[in-house]
């Protein structure tokens, strides 16, 4: 049996994690500023509904968009997002369905 070498990745400075970038290029959904960061999951919900709304670059339904963006937005925080963020945002997963008449 041939050895197989694995490919090294390079990690080079300067360079940040994808999911970063995505976050910032991303055209999906314009976010109003600090959506994330705000306490009451009903306000997290109505933020991201308007945004899906109004966005005229998205590839599926103003639903879909908005939740997943939420999801991404706790899937990259990962472990280092608090028990308490993590709860008001997966409230506000609901709160979107409610909004969006998706219970």
């Amino acid at each position: 049996m041939a050895d197989k070498k694995r490919k090294q990745k390079n990690s080079g400075e300067g360079e940040g994690k994808w999911s970063g970038e995505v976050t910032r290029k991303s055209h999906a959904l314009d976010l109003e500023e600090g959506v994330f960061t705000l306490d009451d999951p009903v306000e997290i919900a109505k933020s991201l509904k308007r945004s899906a709304d109004a966005s005229k670059q998205r590839k599926s339904d103003p639903y879909r968009s908005a939740m997943s963006m939420l999801t991404f937005y706790i899937n990259r925080a990962g472990s280092n997002l608090p028990d308490d963020r993590r709860q008001v945002l997966e409230q506000a997963k609901g709160e979107l369905r409610r909004l969006f008449g998706k219970e």
